[in-house]
């Protein structure tokens, strides 16, 4: 962990542009933090400089029940949000795992369980409040303006949605909120291989049946968090399955996923609607990282983060299976494979230089893997400090010289989060 110099803690926007213009004044750097729950690094100040804390800018604004909108600041998490909103019948969908703020949440472009259905943060954040490096502000969809759609210029917003800091802070996001099913209902099914569970999610996606969530567990990490959670898994390639809908279309959707099952040699359906059996199931779920540390007491975890077409999918999830096993790592697997992105939960020991180099040097050829797939190196993490090489081979020099000329037109002196990304 690389500490800031000074800490500071602004509790208005205004706070926010007079630090930031000081800074630049002086050529300190700066670095942006939300809530840390960020897994790449970004929090970490490398050039040391001063660390904005924007956890006390708390406030949800703008909440407008017929435009499905909202405004909260960085200090308001997704929990928060959604206690919120609580008796409005609305919500916000997208589910890190993590009880992250929001605005960091879009800072590093995140993702989660539910992205098959409501998609990635981006889609979902119709404005940014950004003040830049050397205090000026500005609106990315323009002030007070939040439309569902646009075509008016460059689309500012989703520039800074994934930027990490470097390129300004993110003061204030306005987001777009989703109506909450009338019913839900989520299923646990094991399959003999990775191929077919990959299989069934592929059918049930072209059949058009709109789940909510569909994630994957290997066979080790279902052993593993079933050991955690006391709920008893095979030791299986396991889907999680989850479906949104209306009373009476629940039950198609349900009858057309235990086909599509049954013809992929799926065991083990039964479907759970009442809240605290689904609250167990996604415990179980989003328990997963705490569930693979304990197969090693007393070690560290890296979260790797590709992204492949899922057409692709098994075969890099096979490749990676042997190369885990080859490199003699510790690495159980989960995905949200309804989008095709999966993440080996390395489990190692930091004080064995022999056992750390082989978990970086297996993480650079994952990261490769699935560039040469078709894929990313970062679905839902974010570059930070650890995926820059990975960066360049991914967009190519073309492309990284593209990002490096917006870096400096808004932050010609590096002093937003520097070290990151670039």
């Amino acid at each position: 962990c690389a500490p800031p110099d000074a800490v500071v803690w602004p509790q208005a926007v205004e706070q926010v542009q007079e630090l930031a213009a000081l800074c630049h004044q002086h050529r300190v750097p700066m670095v942006p933090f939300g809530t840390g729950t960020g897994l790449e690094g970004g929090v970490n100040a490398v050039q040391g400089g001063v660390c904005f804390n924007l956890s006390r800018m708390d406030a949800i604004t703008e909440l407008s029940l017929e435009d499905f909108s909202v405004s909260v600041e960085p200090g308001v998490t997704r929990k928060a949000l959604n206690n919120h909103l609580r008796g409005t019948g609305l919500w916000f969908p997208v589910d890190p795992g993590a009880d992250a703020s929001l605005c960091g949440m879009a800072a590093t472009g995140a993702s989660g369980t539910n992205a098959v259905r409501y998609g990635t943060m981006r889609p979902n954040v119709l404005n940014l409040r950004v003040v830049l490096p050397d205090g000026r502000l500005v609106h990315t969809a323009g002030p007070g303006r939040q439309p569902r759609k646009r075509a008016a210029g460059y689309d500012l917003t989703s520039l800074f949605v994934g930027s990490e800091g470097t390129l300004g802070f993110l003061t204030q996001a306005t987001l777009r909120l989703h109506p909450l099913p009338e019913a839900v209902a989520v299923t646990t099914v094991s399959f003999p291989t990775v191929r077919t569970a990959v299989s069934c999610t592929v059918q049930v996606l072209q059949a058009a049946v709109p789940v909510a969530r569909i994630e994957f567990l290997d066979e080790v990490m279902a052993v593993a968090c079933s050991r955690f959670s006391g709920l008893e898994l095979p030791a299986m390639a396991t889907l999680l399955l989850e479906l949104h809908g209306s009373r009476h279309g629940l039950a198609e959707q349900q009858r057309q996923t235990d086909e599509i099952v049954r013809l992929n040699d799926g065991s083990g359906l039964a479907w759970v609607a009442d809240p605290e059996g689904r609250g167990r199931l996604w415990a179980m779920r989003h328990n997963a990282w705490y569930a693979a540390l304990a197969l090693r007491p007393g070690c560290q975890g890296y979260s790797t983060d590709v992204c492949v077409p899922i057409s692709r999918l098994p075969d890099v999830v096979v490749e990676t299976k042997q190369d885990l096993q080859d490199s003699g790592l510790t690495g159980p697997m989960v995905g949200h494979i309804g989008d095709g992105n999966f993440h080996c939960l390395l489990i190692f020991n930091a004080q064995d230089p022999a056992e750390s180099k082989r978990v970086h040097d297996f993480t650079q050829r994952l990261g490769r893997r699935a560039l040469a797939a078709g894929g990313t190196c970062t679905g839902e993490h974010g570059v930070g400090l650890g995926k820059r090489a990975l960066l360049l081979e991914e967009l190519g020099q073309e492309g990284l010289d593209t990002l490096r000329s917006i870096k400096t037109a808004l932050d010609p002196h590096n002093l937003m989060n520097p070290g990151k990304v670039l």
